[in-house]
């Protein structure tokens, strides 16, 4: 058992079970496009956890990517108009 998950339990935090690590591993890797399209189930945990931060940055930088195109969008727009109010509305 490793040191960590034996002090947790000292703290009263709860555990979390071999298991439950192990169905939460196979839950990321069929939400992970990357992951999810190889078709081999013998892919290791901590693969799939690097594939998984690998993706949540790509999601990050594609927000970030289209909250520049429509904060450019917004100041092409006049700011009284539908359109100024709908991307407005997105960027919120």
């Amino acid at each position: 058992m490793s040191s960590r998950r034996s002090r947790s339990r000292q703290s009263g935090v709860p555990s979390i079970t071999d298991d439950q690590i192990s169905d939460l591993v196979s839950k990321l890797q069929q939400l992970i496009p990357e992951v999810r399209s190889r078709r081999s189930d013998k892919v290791s945990a901590s693969k799939i956890l690097q594939e998984t931060c690998d993706y949540i940055r790509s999601l990050h930088r594609e927000v970030d990517g289209l909250s520049d195109r429509l904060s450019a969008l917004l100041a092409s727009t006049d700011n009284n108009s539908a359109e100024a109010a709908i991307i407005r509305s997105l960027l919120m």
